[in-house]
């Protein structure tokens, strides 16, 4: 490009002194991305008694929602057929036009929960542990359904206020953290809704599936989560930072 650079060999020799040398190995290169992990952010999130005890039990919440879902999930279907349900043709058309109808009325919920997060006297903790108790309730009358079109309600009902759940537990989760600590906050739990989500699988593999206990146990970890929302220190509502 007729250009003349003033680089030369010497300027680069410097940075291959031995004192300065780096290994390209794999070991030499993980070596060097621990040396960055530290457990700052971590301990910050623990710094006071307080903060201590929103991160434990925010935790908490999203433990047990990991845990209830798949439980569900799991064990539903031969509590339902165990009380004769009848499930209509099971053709592929009735499948996915119910799947079809669950998903769509899931969607105003979402939005629901997006306002309720902004109303006076209820802000995210209200919703959040409305939702989640509701969610709790009607799993459990999804379990009294003994036509297809029964569970479809019930299961309908049941989606609807799991996307508020999940709407209002997405956007309140890292508001309770310290802004330079959320990204590790929000690691937190997402670590322990992943875990215990896999621990509900673990259940599922080796537990009998001809019991309907654990899908009550499941209706009763989201109402519990929602009694554990209700006793987080922090509403944040109308507040740019804790």
């Amino acid at each position: 490009n007729g250009k003349t650079s003033s680089l030369s060999i010497d300027d680069l020799l410097v940075y291959d002194r031995n004192d300065q040398h780096q290994g390209t190995d794999t070991a030499a290169a993980l070596k060097r991305k621990l040396e960055q992990v530290n457990l700052d952010h971590v301990r910050a999130l623990f710094r006071t008694r307080k903060l201590a005890y929103s991160t434990t039990l925010i935790m908490c919440v999203w433990a047990f929602i990991g845990l209830a879902f798949p439980l569900y999930n799991a064990f539903i279907p031969y509590l339902v057929s165990t009380r004769g349900a009848e499930f209509g043709d099971g053709s592929t058309y009735i499948t996915y036009r119910n799947s079809l109808i669950i998903a769509v009325l899931g969607v105003p919920g979402a939005l629901i929960g997006g306002v309720l997060v902004e109303v006076p006297r209820i802000g995210r903790k209200g919703a959040l542990a409305v939702s989640t108790a509701f969610t709790g309730v009607f799993l459990f009358c999804s379990t009294t359904a003994n036509t297809s079109n029964a569970l479809l309600g019930w299961t309908c009902v049941y989606n609807f206020m799991s996307n508020i759940m999940y709407a209002v537990l997405y956007a309140y989760t890292p508001e309770i953290f310290p802004t330079k600590d959320g990204g590790t906050g929000n690691a937190l739990t997402a670590s322990a809704i992943r875990i215990f989500g896999i621990l509900a699988r673990v259940v599922a593999i080796y537990a009998n599936l001809e019991t309907a206990a654990p899908v009550y146990v499941s209706g009763a970890l989201f109402l519990g989560a929602g009694a554990l929302v209700c006793a987080l220190p922090f509403e944040s509502r109308g507040k740019a930072s804790l």
